[in-house]
């Protein structure tokens, strides 16, 4: 099962912190929105990765605002250069200006801004801001996890019916045969606002493949976990954020005993 989760330090600047990033993922949202269905430069990251303008412009105002109150917390983005200091730092930023990047230039509504405060390597808090659904979630580390300033909760039980389950198709169907005339649930182009869909109890569980990244990650994680689910690898291991490798492999997000259940099945049926 998950490691227990570290209790929240006593750190004076908690408050303030919180209300810096709810204030600057409301603005980097606002952003966002205001560039979406625009026209925009692109281009392409790596391989196949795009980016567009308004994926930098976000990145520069999410760092101006955080930089400038902690100028002593390590910073690590999708959309900046890796600053190593950062494995230094007890409290680092962890960000993804937008996270569905292709979501948003095939102007579809399921994209997303996704911050953590990571203290030690897990998240103190997180904010998962979708501007153009209006939906703003919210956590800190043992306070519970909001929307819209309401308190969200991950669904009980450990069936699994698969109209509430998004993931990898062929990730989702080795749990078992899908029934016939159930659909698997539609594609969520952020990763981010797929797993806190797991919080909110709108999905049952959900799965990332192994190509996912600190940045997408670690804000969901929190908010899961303070919604009373479950973040881990398909083995029940919990993620640790800001170190040298910042990948993770396959995982998957649920309320607890639907979680239990999901990775019990996996180690009986590992992935080769």
């Amino acid at each position: 099962m998950p490691d227990a989760e570290p209790e929240v330090s006593n750190r004076s600047h908690l408050s303030r912190d919180a209300a810096l990033l709810a204030d600057t993922v409301r603005e980097a949202g606002a952003l966002a929105l205001r560039l979406f269905r625009t026209e925009l430069k692109t281009w392409t990251k790596g391989a196949t990765s795009p980016v567009s303008e308004a994926d930098i412009a976000v990145n520069d105002l999410i760092e101006a605002r955080l930089r400038s109150v902690t100028p002593d917390y390590g910073w690590l983005s999708e959309e900046s250069a890796d600053d190593t200091s950062r494995l230094d730092k007890s409290l680092t930023w962890i960000v993804d200006p937008i996270d569905g990047t292709r979501a948003y230039l095939a102007q579809q509504n399921d994209w997303s801004v996704s911050v953590a405060l990571v203290e030690n390597g897990f998240p103190l808090l997180g904010a998962v801001f979708a501007p153009a659904s209006d939906e703003f979630f919210f956590a800190t580390r043992d306070r519970g996890a909001v929307l819209n300033d309401a308190r969200i909760s991950a669904s009980t039980g450990d069936t699994i019916s698969f109209s509430r389950i998004a993931g990898p198709k062929p990730l989702v169907e080795r749990l078992k045969t899908i029934p016939s005339g159930e659909s698997l649930h539609p594609r969520i182009g952020s990763l981010a606002l797929r797993l806190v869909r797991v919080g909110q109890g709108t999905l049952d569980a959900a799965f990332a493949a192994g190509n996912s990244r600190d940045w997408d990650l670690a804000a969901a994680d929190l908010i899961v976990h303070e919604a009373g689910g479950e973040m881990t690898t398909l083995a029940g291991e919990r993620l640790v954020y800001n170190g040298h490798d910042v990948r993770h492999g396959l995982l998957v997000a649920a309320g607890h005993a639907r979680h239990t259940h999901i990775v019990e099945h996996f180690r009986k049926n590992p992935i080769e």
